[in-house]
């Protein structure tokens, strides 16, 4: 709910800011108005918000501000605050395309509970609405790393201001955070982008032929080279040379390398023509290169040259709410693959997306994708990390915490109010609970 704002307008200052701390109390990020041309002079297209306004005001109305809301953005969750005497005003509201409306006085609890279905229809639409752009162009930065959440929007911004640049790129992260990816659109969207892209994974390569694949040999430089041979460097020549899991590659190749990358030419094996060079070399690693250096395992003159522009991509458990689209991708290409419609995916289901840590990142994600769509049970948990020597006893508290509230919720089919009265507790306690605990709000209808 952190990512969705609710914009309240209320002529009542005491009404106003009531209400706005007793959202404030449940965890929700209000922006408050006290009349509707200000919230309509903020309001705009694909805002994370609903609204929720009353409905009788001097100078515009409730009617005005959902026909001005709808011309905004038509799918825009718009809510009224309405006395006793308005219910059929607000009916004919809700015909006009209102979301909802509470009569005063209303329970915050009540309120705060419609409030997250609506927000949470919102959040379904903008994710829809951007997965559809992004299926439209999936030649774009935007269709390569989908989503839109902070670390997701700098890494896009910091590999297309390195793509006009001709500088050699390192990237760090985690196997299934897209490496391979990143180096395309540096390559793609770069000066270069008409020339060769040529990957190489030098951790499936042999010691004994890593250096042949990568510079290449003459006939008759050693025994079994019947032939020349163009290495994977200079068939790069004017583009893009992307070396992943680079931190496996040889001491001997390391030394080559580094020649390469410093004088910018390339001696074929058994030969000394030096061939000039013009390319980006674009390396990935799992591991900090200059860490490898002081401990021996990777040369530390080669960590320091390849490490120039590091890029870090962010791991999928730190990117928030992008893993839902993500999935939605994969489960979209899935579906079009076998030719049918892709199933709905339930409010729990997307709950326990959200709630996964994801160690292997995007790969993961497609693979449960493709679950899904073979009909595998959504449902079945993830196995639970055991307790350690390690474990505080606060860490194992929480766990237990999280496991009695998870079960709860699975059993009352995510109504917050039988969940609370099972576990013994207020429904306030049990929403500070689980934001304690990073749990996302579900609906009561869910």
């Amino acid at each position: 709910m952190s990512s969705m704002d609710v914009y309240f307008c209320d002529d009542d200052p005491e009404v106003l800011e009531a209400y706005t701390m007793s959202f404030e109390i449940e965890g929700l990020k209000v922006r408050a108005f006290s009349s509707a041309h200000q919230l309509i002079a903020v309001l705009e297209p694909g805002a994370r918000c609903v609204v929720l306004s009353d409905m009788r005001m001097p100078g515009m109305d409730g009617f005005e501000l959902l026909r001005q809301a709808c011309r905004i953005d038509q799918e825009i969750p718009v809510l009224f605050l309405t006395g006793h005497g308005d219910v059929p005003m607000a009916v004919q509201a809700l015909r006009q395309g209102a979301w909802d409306f509470i009569e005063k006085p209303a329970d915050p609890v009540v309120l705060v509970e419609t409030l997250a279905r609506a927000m949470d229809n919102r959040r379904v639409v903008l994710e829809n609405r951007y997965l559809r752009s992004v299926l439209t162009d999936p030649n774009s930065v935007s269709g390569r790393i989908l989503g839109n959440s902070p670390p997701t929007q700098y890494l896009r911004q910091t590999l297309m201001r390195l793509a006009n640049t001709s500088v050699d790129v390192l990237l760090l992260g985690e196997t299934g955070t897209g490496k391979e990816v990143a180096a395309r659109i540096l390559h793609d969207f770069g000066i270069g982008r008409q020339a060769p892209f040529v990957a190489i994974n030098c951790g499936a390569l042999a010691e004994s032929v890593i250096e042949s694949e990568l510079f290449g040999h003459e006939a008759g430089s050693f025994t079994g080279a019947d032939k020349l041979r163009i290495g994977k460097i200079e068939q790069a020549n004017g583009g893009t040379l992307f070396l992943d899991e680079v931190e496996s590659m040889s001491l001997a190749a390391q030394v080559r390398l580094l020649r390469v990358l410093q004088e910018r030419t390339l001696v074929r094996l058994g030969s000394n023509k030096e061939i000039p060079l013009k390319l980006r070399i674009v390396t990935a690693a799992k591991d900090d290169l200059i860490a490898l250096g002081r401990t021996g395992r990777f040369r530390q003159d080669l960590a320091y040259r390849l490490d120039i522009a590091r890029v870090e991509l962010p791991p999928l458990r730190e990117r928030g709410d992008d893993v839902l689209v993500i999935f939605e991708h994969f489960l979209s290409l899935a579906a079009q693959r076998e030719g049918h419609a892709p199933p709905p995916i339930s409010p729990s289901l997307r709950a326990a997306l959200l709630e996964h840590d994801w160690p292997g990142n995007i790969r993961e994600v497609r693979n449960r994708a493709e679950r899904l769509l073979l009909g595998m049970d959504e449902r079945q948990p993830a196995p639970q990390a055991q307790p350690s020597d390690a474990d505080t006893l606060k860490e194992q508290l929480d766990r237990a915490e999280r496991a009695a509230i998870e079960e709860a919720l699975r059993v009352h089919r995510n109504h917050l109010g039988r969940v609370a009265d099972t576990l013994g507790v207020s429904r306030k306690t049990l929403y500070l609970k689980m934001r304690k605990l990073g749990r996302k709000f579900v609906s009561d209808s869910d």
